[in-house]
């Protein structure tokens, strides 16, 4: 009887908790509903007008308007293909026709996701829902959000007909490269109106809005093929196709309309930017969200960009007989940086947008050669306290770089043999003696410094040969090199200055905070090296061009020959220019030095015209340097047997003259 009667009190107790939990829930509810009901945006009548959604502008730091993004051309559903319809609700939401505004399905499983999964907050997506994010443009996803969504959902399924939601839903979609609603994707993809689309293209189409970027069938054709093949069978089980019609179609190959100037940005700058902002924001936001963003670019450094890569490239091209009809011709990248910022503010990804979208600038990874030697020299200076006037020798070596191997090391830049001090073994790249610098140093202490100047990419070396081979991008190279120029205060390269949001409300501000990374005395004593390479050495180029502001820059060329590097800066800014193939092969010039020329000229052309209505300055001489001359080849002061001299910068205790690494 004891025991009956603890049970009794036990489903007593939890009946009234349970009564009390549910109760405390629903006026929770009934709180998020009216707390939340109150600030409901109002629907638009017709709901057709929430196609009207305000246009992101986007600007250049200079003010100029680059773009808008958000043009639509609206047509009702008659004047749409049946198989475009049938085809985007079976992959976006099968059960359209049914729900009220909301999946109960995916319902459970996004709430599912968002408790269990802390910090993600998972959409029920709905095409209703989908649209009704379109009156919100919030930059964030909270549950409150999530919760007003889709009571707007329900206000909108209860206010509207089917039709109408779908007609607002398929002419608001954005399908990429530049198109949105169905109308407009239709005439960029395959030139024609979506009335005329066909199964086949009707499902490719259908596929595009889950990620534009991720299967643009111009950039990823094969890939754009598998996401309709997900649509295609997704209309075999909704019983929209019959799986003989739909093997037919799978068989298919659409063919693509000819790619027009305004289905594209038209610049490699903002094609990387957009990409950034869907990343930061999502597609709703960017393309229905009428933010204001201005950009880093300069748009007369651009222009000058521009112009000096089509010069320089046409140069190259009769220089070296190129046939441009081949699949495989000479390629260029140009980025330029502020060193007092890290703002981006022109970049080319290659010789012509139109011809290749592929951004090298960023995305294409080239061996960098011995434009690499700025930080194996910083790091053996802050080492061994070696500075431009040690002296070293110049001659075939034996370099251990592991157990049982031995590298032999030429002297392959004609270099005269014997000694030279380090500030001219720079001056004219010497790979023997930066080999030796290596060896003492190890490759983990010149990848360490190149990590803290800005370069990401994976560096996995084991001698000096494979170092000035390691693969990096023209816009981590003008970055890195921008960290000399500022005296050893790295600013990671950007895009964006601020982001505003419809109502004028910054909701995003870049801030410059520099890191200091590098030794200011040191980092000057590296540049110092630097401006030899182009006031005399392999670079000097510059100067035979008539570029007389202060500069500093290296030369680069990779071991066997695929890429021809010149980057280089004065004290505000730091150019890459990289040249050669896309699918690396030896440019096959009158003589080796060909690109690398035209790589400085390019360089030289763009600096001449960019910086031409800012006054030149010279580089900052830190506290605690100071200056002594030198003989090139003895590192002694100026004397007997001494015929030129060499300033070499010294900082507090270094030595000249039989001072040894």
């Amino acid at each position: 009887m004891k025991i009956m009667a603890r049970l009794a009190k036990w489903i007593s107790t939890f009946f009234y908790m349970g009564l009390t939990a549910g109760g405390c829930a629903m006026l929770l509810l009934f709180f998020f509903i009216f707390y939340g009901a109150e600030q409901l945006p109002r629907l638009p009548h017709p709901l057709a007008r929430i196609i009207e959604t305000p246009k992101t502008q986007i600007y250049a730091a200079t003010g100029e308007k680059l773009i808008t993004l958000g043009k639509k051309e609206p047509v009702p559903l008659s004047r749409i293909s049946p198989h475009f319809i049938n085809a985007i609700l079976a992959v976006e939401d099968h059960r359209f026709m049914e729900h009220s505004g909301l999946s109960k399905l995916r319902t459970l499983k996004a709430l599912y996701i968002t408790l269990v999964q802390p910090g993600r907050i998972q959409g029920a997506s709905t095409i209703t829902q989908q649209l009704a994010k379109n009156l919100f443009f919030s930059f964030k996803q909270t549950y409150l959000r999530k919760f007003k969504e889709l009571l707007v959902a329900l206000q909108i399924e209860h206010t509207f007909s089917k039709a109408e939601i779908l007609h607002a839903y398929v002419n608001q979609i954005a399908f990429g490269a530049g198109a949105q609603g169905v109308e407009r994707a239709a005439r960029v993809f395959f030139g024609k109106p979506a009335a005329d689309l066909t199964l086949g293209e009707a499902a490719l189409l259908a596929g595009l809005p889950q990620s534009p970027s991720r299967y643009n069938p111009y950039r990823h054709y094969d890939r754009a093929l598998k996401r309709r093949e997900v649509v295609i069978h997704r209309m075999v089980a909704m019983g929209y196709l019959t799986r003989k019609k739909a093997d037919q179609v799978l068989q298919e190959k659409p063919t693509l309309a000819a790619r027009h100037a305004d289905a594209r940005t038209g610049s490699y700058f903002l094609d990387t930017l957009i990409s950034q902002l869907i990343q930061e924001y999502g597609k709703d936001v960017l393309f229905h969200g009428g933010i204001r963003v201005t950009t880093t670019l300069n748009t007369a450094m651009q222009r000058a960009a521009r112009t000096t890569v089509k010069k320089g490239m046409d140069k190259l091209d009769i220089t070296l007989g190129t046939n441009k009809n081949d699949k495989s011709i000479p390629q260029v990248a140009l980025v330029a940086i502020d060193t007092g910022s890290g703002a981006v503010k022109a970049l080319m990804g290659g010789r012509n947008y139109y011809g290749s979208e592929f951004n090298r600038a960023i995305s294409s990874k080239r061996r960098v050669g011995s434009g690499f030697m700025p930080f194996i020299y910083y790091a053996a200076m802050k080492q061994q306290n070696v500075h431009g006037g040690t002296v070293m020798s110049n001659q075939r070596i034996a370099t251990p770089i592991k157990a049982g191997q031995i590298l032999f090391s030429e002297n392959p830049t004609g270099a005269p043999h014997g000694n030279m001090i380090l500030k001219q073994a720079l001056t004219l790249s010497v790979d023997t003696i930066t080999e030796q610098l290596i060896a003492k140093i190890g490759v983990k202490s010149v990848m360490d410094i190149a990590r803290i100047c800005g370069i990401s990419s994976p560096l996995e070396s084991v001698d000096y040969r494979d170092m000035t081979a390691a693969q990096v991008s023209p816009r981590e190279m003008a970055g890195a090199y921008a960290t000399f120029a500022s005296g050893g205060v790295h600013h990671d390269p950007f895009f964006i200055w601020r982001v505003e949001d419809a109502l004028g409300h910054v909701i995003y501000e870049h801030l410059v905070q520099g890191k200091k990374v590098l030794d200011a005395a040191t980092a000057f004593q590296v540049v110092d090296m630097m401006q030899s390479v182009v006031d005399n050495g392999t670079a000097k180029k510059v100067r035979q061009q008539g570029f007389s502001r202060p500069a500093a820059g290296k030369t680069g060329t990779d071991p066997d020959g695929y890429d021809a590097w010149f980057t280089g800066f004065t004290p505000g800014l730091s150019t890459s220019v990289w040249i050669g193939y896309d699918i690396p092969q030896k440019i096959n010039a009158p003589n080796n030095t060909t690109a690398v020329h035209m790589a400085i000229s390019m360089w030289t052309a763009f600096m001449s015209e960019a910086l031409k209505d800012d006054p030149a300055r010279p580089f900052s001489i830190p506290d605690n340097i100071s200056f002594k001359t030198v003989g090139p080849f003895t590192g002694c002061p100026p004397g007997t047997g001494n015929t030129s001299t060499v300033t070499i910068p010294l900082k507090p205790g270094q030595a000249l003259c039989g001072d040894t690494p």
